[in-house]
């Protein structure tokens, strides 16, 4: 039971997260030119942390989340080209919280992996309404899937073509999961896709904001923003209409900094850095029956602390043997003191981490960052200079030193957790009978999303048989050769005129990891495929 809670039974939990929305992305951080009365009554009924952290871009920050543990430990190391897949034997929350009684769903974004056994609903969610890879409108989206207003989602797996704006279909999904449940303990995972790009919103959102002047793409943002705060509105009076306000603990906050120029608060960096922009989100935390709010708490804490606060409240233990690295934030929050502590964040393009590359070091005073393409580190005395203004690196020397050395150990222990082997899509296993591979889980010198593009998919055989194989790609000229290479297999055939999709079958595969390598063959130069469709036909 949490320190200091005030009510006997388990809480219901909704965790809320938006995506590319920048800690100075509401009004109630001072933006005037934002209209989120909902949030912002929100952030104040709780306790606003004010000291936050997440990582520089998105699917790094979404592995924290859901396992409490430093990203670099769960194989997630960027968000496309198979780095963003979450090792199938890390724990994630639902699962812990699921065998303890809870209902666990997720509506939104899950981007640790589209394909069995890595997706949501096979990682301790029994409902599951998402969109596949980084977002809509990017290669993993199902053909015909890329529009936020008819976006097609999986239904626990299965795609689904929808009529209404997708953070509307999300918030609708996530309300009637909580009405049905209202009797049970339930957590709902709530990941938006707003505010990401595209910046498709519908123009009731968009015109208020362009009408101030603002630019375009921030009209657009801001919009998208509002109508999550609509949604968000709808969602916490639902739990007062069901008579589950105040023993659920509600959780908000955002991926990363904002993507792009705009208001910051006055912090350094945006997106994908590691200054205060990159990696300060606002974070809001709402239990009546667990914690007093209308206050301010200014703690340092982080994605990696969402798992364990989430555990401490339901009354669940981590399962034996699971490395926590967060710690719960009740105690802070219940007004306990706390001891300082020193927070890690790294990011960088690439299928490994590079030691001394675009880091920060943060404790409550102090941070240490390594830029990404500089050759020395800064410190920000972050008391005195919390916009990062003034180095203080060569006037405390000591103090950089000391950090730097805690930041190789932390570096060499998540290094050493697993290594950077990719993680693996299961072919043929009965979870998944039709597995669908795209280009944003490929990986090789030459993967990519442009036209001309070429990658392979590492997969695991779940079982030795015969599998039909179907690529899928753009209509190429007439004379375009088709290849497919899987382990020892390798075939050739000549596309015939206008043809989309070309079929090989049998291809025998035996159980065991491997490679899927398609590609076609266009004037002598080889591209990738748009799509992989793979099917188990018979032993």
């Amino acid at each position: 039971m949490a320190v200091g809670c005030a009510h006997s039974s388990r809480p219901n939990i909704v965790l809320i997260v938006t995506d590319d929305q920048g800690y100075g992305d509401l009004g109630v951080q001072g933006n005037d030119k934002i209209r989120t009365p909902h949030l912002d009554a929100f952030a104040r009924q709780g306790v606003q942390l004010t000291r936050f952290y997440v990582s520089p871009v998105c699917s790094p920050t979404r592995a924290s989340l859901m396992t409490g543990r430093y990203n670099y430990r769960t194989g997630v190391v960027d968000t496309f080209l198979g780095r963003s897949l979450m090792h199938s034997d890390e724990v994630t929350v639902a699962e812990m919280l699921r065998p303890a009684g809870y209902r666990t769903a997720i509506f939104g974004k899950w981007h640790l992996g589209d394909n069995y056994p890595l997706r949501a609903m096979d990682q301790g969610f029994e409902e599951s309404l998402v969109i596949k890879g980084g977002g809509i409108g990017q290669p993993s989206d199902p053909p015909g899937g890329d529009s936020y207003f008819e976006p097609t989602l999986l239904d626990k797996g299965r795609a689904v073509k929808m009529k209404r704006y997708c953070t509307d279909v999300f918030t609708d999904a996530a309300i009637e999961f909580i009405r049905k449940h209202r009797d049970e303990p339930f957590f709902v995972y709530l990941p938006f896709n707003a505010p990401h790009s595209p910046l498709q919103v519908p123009d009731q959102y968009r015109k208020p904001y362009a009408d101030q002047g603002l630019p375009d793409n921030v009209a657009r943002v801001y919009g998208m923003i509002t109508n999550v705060d609509d949604n968000v509105g709808r969602l916490l009076r639902t739990l007062d209409e069901v008579g589950r306000q105040r023993n659920t603990l509600v959780m908000f906050m955002s991926d990363n900094g904002a993507q792009g120029p705009r208001w910051t608060a006055g912090l350094r960096g945006h997106k994908g850095t590691v200054f205060e922009g990159g990696i300060r989100s606002p974070g809001f935390i709402r239990w009546p029956a667990g914690f007093s709010g209308g206050r301010r708490l200014d703690k340092v804490a982080a994605h990696i602390d969402v798992t364990p606060t989430l555990l401490e409240a339901a009354g669940v233990p981590p399962p034996p043997g699971v490395k926590i690295d967060g710690r719960s934030l009740l105690p802070a929050l219940a007004g306990a003191a706390v001891p300082d502590r020193m927070l890690f964040v790294q990011w960088l393009r690439g299928e490994e981490p590079k030691r001394g590359q675009n880091y920060a070091v943060v404790t409550q005073r102090w941070k240490l960052v390594m830029p990404q393409g500089e050759d020395r580190p800064m410190l920000f005395d972050l008391q005195e200079d919390p916009v990062e203004k003034h180095d203080r690196a060569a006037a405390q020397p000591e103090v950089t030193a000391r950090m730097e050395r805690a930041y190789e150990r932390w570096f060499a222990d998540v290094s050493a957790t697993r290594g950077w082997a990719p993680a693996r899509m299961h072919l043929g296993a009965a979870q998944e009978e039709r597995v669908m591979l795209t280009r944003q889980d490929w990986r090789g010198p030459r993967a990519g999303w442009q036209p001309g593009s070429l990658g392979h998919w590492e997969v695991e055989v779940a079982r030795s048989g015969s599998y039909e194989v179907t690529l899928r790609f753009q209509a190429p000229p007439s004379g375009t050769v088709a290849q497919l290479k899987v382990g020892a297999f390798a075939s050739s055939t000549l596309v015939p005129t206008g043809a989309q999709t070309v079929v090989f079958s049998p291809v025998p595969m035996v159980a065991g990891s491997a490679r899927v390598e398609p590609s076609v063959l266009i004037e002598g130069q080889s591209r990738g495929v748009d799509y992989v469709e793979v099917r188990f036909v018979a032993p």
